[in-house]
């Protein structure tokens, strides 16, 4: 178990704070917590809400405060490990605050940054003055349980919390009805169009995501906050095996994102004015600069290429235009990080190298992927990072569905020089071309594959085989296969690019 409101591994040093106006309404993260709990058994376990509690004490600690403030508005991070009702309800019971407003957001990884986005400027505006913003998971606990056939006990509230942010369909009937529903099937698929587009073969482009990942178990390894404080060399990582099964080809388990964890994280906003009110001294205030909100084409099925994310280059821009920043400025990134194709498409739309440190936790299959919550561990890093590294801009990207939804905010210990500025460039996002998906008989017939996957079971047999292709007239068509002789040939060599068949069921032939 590991409870911190501070970061103990970096090395402190007194900051210089440059003498410049601060206008009292910009937002400013006082504190941030993260609390890891490795429970031996269900005995000892903690539920999310116990994780918040730890979590937002430990931030109330990094602020220098000795009680918990009383927040105008709880904003809790969904949750998939307990349907609590009101789970700031009986967080605040626990915390002994009074709260004003429960919020309760959205599903997707970009939801932390997108409530923080929302709570500055809320602040901003001065709808609010202080605000806490938390979330956990305790999807380790809930699976244990499940395969104990053990039943929970923990707290239900029956109250209803307003919602904060908002949701977005992201699949299409033609795609539920075949079963590609799930993001560990979709973004082998992008994957495999990356590795065809940069022209590498199969073993090289694994061997160069497998670095990407091994650099991250590196940053994991030196932070107490991670899941896994281990460092893995990039054979380990590319070599399946009975503890590194595959999954989603060409992704082995250590290459997914990790949700086997129990952890929480939080952070306490509030405006400047509210900062000193309070005592907070003055080198635990990192600004909240600048933050954008963007989406892809909600549906895979019309995303025009499968090797670009432009949202993910209209919202970094803007967010970087909106702080006055270009993206050499920013000294710190954490990029979301739940499969390889995520990163490296987020990293080429921000004009980000990939042999710079993209991570400031270790990354979600090192330092945990708590379901919608990691990027509130990024921000918690972010912060403490910043705080040494005075006058340095950071930029967080957090990201939801199927590299769908985008969510950016600039941050740094320099006050902005006109508040907290936001943006939704979505116009600009929605005018730009979307490819047509051609099903039944209309799809039959002779296509090119452009991404693929082939899903293992358990005991890492093939047994689906899932294609996108690209018909004549420009189209896409799903295919799918779970015949054993075709399973196991896309398992060989490259298919990007293979002409197949596909019938009137979208069953795939080669």
């Amino acid at each position: 178990m590991l409870t911190s409101g501070h970061d103990p591994w970096a090395v402190r040093s007194a900051p210089t704070i440059p003498v410049v106006p601060i206008d009292d309404r910009s937002p400013v993260i006082i504190g941030v917590g993260q609390h890891v709990h490795r429970a031996d058994g269900l005995d000892d376990a903690l539920d999310p809400v116990d994780l918040m509690d730890e979590a937002v004490r430990a931030a109330t600690r990094d602020a220098g405060l000795s009680a918990v403030p009383s927040p105008d508005s709880l904003r809790v991070i969904q949750m998939f490990s307990w349907r609590y009702g009101n789970p700031g309800a009986i967080l605040a019971r626990r915390l002994g605050i009074d709260v004003r407003h429960h919020a309760y957001g959205p599903v997707g990884g970009n939801t932390p940054q997108s409530i923080v986005n929302l709570t500055a400027a809320s602040i901003q505006r001065g709808e609010l003055d202080l605000a806490i913003v938390t979330g956990a998971e305790a999807w380790r606990t809930r699976m244990r349980a499940r395969r104990a056939d053990a039943t929970l006990e923990w707290e239900r509230d029956p109250s209803t919390p307003d919602a904060i942010g908002s949701e977005l369909e992201m699949n299409l009937p033609a795609e539920t009805d075949l079963g590609i529903v799930m993001p560990v099937q979709v973004y082998p698929m992008f994957e495999s169009a990356l590795r065809a587009g940069a022209g590498r073969d199969v073993d090289a482009h694994l061997h160069h995501i497998a670095g990407l990942w091994s650099a991250m178990s590196d940053v994991a390894a030196e932070n107490p906050y991670a899941w896994s404080q281990r460092s893995f060399t990039p054979d380990e990582l590319a070599t399946a095996g009975p503890d590194n099964r595959m999954i989603g080809l060409p992704y082995p388990k250590r290459l997914n994102s990790n949700n086997d964890v129990d952890m929480g994280a939080a952070a306490i906003i509030c405006s400047a004015a509210t900062a000193a009110r309070l005592g907070v001294a003055r080198s635990q205030w990192v600004f909240v600069h600048a933050g954008t909100e963007t989406h892809e084409h909600p549906f895979v099925s019309h995303r025009d290429e499968f090797t670009r994310t432009p949202a993910i280059e209209i919202g970094g821009r803007r967010v970087l235009e909106l702080a006055g920043l270009g993206v050499d400025d920013v000294a710190l990134v954490d990029l979301y990080s739940c499969f390889p194709s995520a990163t490296q498409l987020g990293a080429a739309s921000l004009g980000i190298a990939l042999d710079r440190p993209l991570t400031l936790t270790g990354g979600m299959a090192f330092a945990g992927g708590p379901w919608n919550s990691y990027v509130l561990h990024a921000i918690a890093a972010m912060t403490t990072s910043l705080r040494e590294r005075d006058g340095e801009h950071g930029l967080v990207w957090g990201n939801g569905g199927y590299v769908t939804k985008h969510s950016f905010g600039v941050y740094s210990t320099t006050p902005p020089a006109a508040g907290f500025r936001f943006d939704e460039p979505q116009a600009e996002v929605d005018a730009l071309p979307r490819r047509e998906l051609a099903t039944g008989t209309d799809a039959a017939g002779a296509g090119r594959v452009e991404g693929y996957t082939v899903m293992h079971d358990r005991e890492q047999r093939p047994e689906l085989a899932i294609v996108s292709c690209r018909l004549a007239d420009g189209r896409r068509a799903w295919g799918t296969s779970r015949d054993d002789d075709v399973t196991n040939a896309m398992c060989d060599g490259e298919w990007v690019g293979a002409d197949v068949t596909l019938d009137a069921g979208a069953t795939l032939r080669l």
